[in-house]
Formats: C-alpha cells, structure tokens, sequence
C-alpha cells in the first residue's frame, strides 16, 4: 500500500472497517480514502523510524513490520530514497504490500496521530523495554542509526523511554533492524497473554 506525507486524517467507523480521509501534502491530489479493518488492527503495532539513515535496515524494518501485521511510519530526512534498490532488495518483494507512511517531520506524524500512545527506545534510557506493558497499536519510536533518537524527543519523553539492554561495554549499540525486532516480537508475546 503507497502511501504519502499527511497533514490532517478524519476518519468514518462503518462496521468493522475505518474509513480515512487523508489530506496529502505531497501529491497533486488533494485527499485521498484508505480503508483500514478494525479486526486487524487489533493484533497490530506501529513501528516509527525518526530519520533512518541506512536503506537496508529500513527495508529489513519493513519486512519485518509485514510478518508482524505492524504499519510502519517514517519520518523525514531520510538518508536514502525509498525507491533506493538497496531498500528494494532488503525487502524482497514484500515491500508493495508494506503498509507505510512518510511524514515531511516530526510535528506533521504527531498532528496525523494525535491518540498515538508513543514509546521511545534509546541506549540512553534508565529503563528496560521488557518493564513496558504494550498494547495493541502502541506506537514503537526508533532513532536514526548513527545518533539514536533526537535531543529533544529524549528529553520530552523522557517517561517514556526504554532500552533494551547490553552486558558488555565494548557494544557500543545494537542494529536498529535488530532492535526493532526484539522490541516488536516482545509486543507481540505480551498481546498473546
């Protein structure tokens, strides 16, 4: 599912299914519908990249949040383009049927997601992922590989940051692809109780 840069979303319940009616700021059409099923969504996450830099990690996240019912959402300057092969062969041929969303910044992915119970995740963190308790369509924040998560977001959220820890100091963090994983996959379990 392509999707574009949001500005505003309204939604319309009809049974089981929600109707979007998204406004696109990057796209010569002024709005666009997306039908998204509410029985889905109930086993599913949100995975947020905040500026990811490296294509095949990004692609590898993707692959990921397909196998996991999870929708990702990235939010810009990314290092690379999405039509970057790199992205394309991480991937495979799982990344058409991704369902993903770019947003021009920070503001613009909380304004479209203005319910969006967020957890951050940083080496910097004092606490461990494992003591969150995830719900579903929790929203799963991830920083950029080479400096993690920006200053202010780790100081606005600081109550909501978690890490997932490392037992030898010569680690000096974990791959964001492998990160997002074990932290997603530990969403999952916790959905299965």
């Amino acid at each position: 599912m392509r999707t574009h840069t949001y500005l505003t979303l309204d939604a319309l319940f009809t049974r089981n299914v929600v109707f979007y009616c998204t406004k696109m700021l990057d796209s010569p059409q002024k709005y666009c519908i997306v039908a998204f099923n509410q029985q889905n969504a109930a086993m599913s996450y949100n995975i947020v990249l905040v500026y990811p830099e490296i294509p095949n990690n990004t692609g590898n996240i993707g692959r990921l949040c397909l196998a996991a019912n999870a929708t990702l959402h990235l939010i810009e300057p990314l290092g690379f383009k999405l039509s970057d092969k790199y992205i394309k062969r991480a991937g495979l041929q799982y990344w058409p049927y991704l369902n993903y969303h770019t947003y021009a910044s920070w503001d613009y992915f909380l304004a479209a997601n203005e319910q969006a119970n967020l957890y951050f995740f940083s080496k910097k963190a004092q606490q461990n992922y494992w003591d969150c308790t995830f719900a579903a369509n929790d929203f799963l924040v991830f920083g950029c590989e080479s400096v993690g998560l920006p200053p202010n977001l780790l100081s606005t959220y600081a109550d909501k940051l978690y890490k997932i820890p490392q037992y030898n100091e010569r680690v000096r963090c974990l791959n964001l692809a492998n990160a997002v994983g074990i932290v997603t996959y530990e969403a999952l379990r916790q959905l299965r109780q």
